[in-house]
């Protein structure tokens, strides 16, 4: 006996053409891309890039590294920490950062990330700070304070152009 099941079989092939069809459709890794996407991705490697940074030079002057102000300012920096009367080069970073290092030794410190606004090859970071050095003559002394730190890209990497800040009161 033969059946009348081409209904069915038509309904059966609307069904499979309609799945294929939306496989087909699915995007997968090497489909176009989502240019917001890779934008936000893009942004939030240059996030992390840019307070590594940061930790790498709080890192550096803990552990005594006299290297990071070669390493991590740029040529044309000019930064203006809270205790100097005027900006200072990255010369007049070099001649402090040995007179301090000469003064006291880092314990430890603690970061706290405020914001960071990435524009172009440019980075702003704001944060917070405690910091704990032990002087010449055995004592630790502990401060508080805040940064403002200007980063320019210089290849793959983040140098400083600029910062202020320092303990608060």
């Amino acid at each position: 006996m033969i059946s009348n099941s081409w209904p069915g079989t038509v309904l059966a092939g609307i069904l499979m053409l309609t799945s294929f069809s939306v496989v087909a459709q699915s995007p997968t890794a090497d489909s176009v891309a989502d240019p917001a996407a890779a934008q936000e991705a893009d942004q939030a490697d240059d996030h992390a890039a840019a307070w590594a940074a940061v930790e790498a030079i709080w890192v550096a002057e803990e552990s005594g590294n006299a290297g990071w102000v070669e390493e991590m300012l740029s040529a044309d920096f000019m930064g203006w920490p809270k205790n100097s009367p005027a900006p200072r080069s990255k010369a007049s970073v070099r001649l402090w950062n040995r007179f301090d290092q000469q003064q006291a030794s880092g314990i430890t410190h603690e970061l706290y990330p405020l914001s960071i606004v990435v524009h172009g090859d440019m980075a702003v970071v704001h944060y917070l700070y405690t910091n704990a050095v032990q002087t010449r003559d055995k004592k630790t002394n502990v401060s508080s304070g805040r940064y403002t730190d200007v980063l320019v890209r210089d290849g793959a990497a983040w140098k400083f152009i600029s910062w202020h800040g320092g303990a608060t009161e």
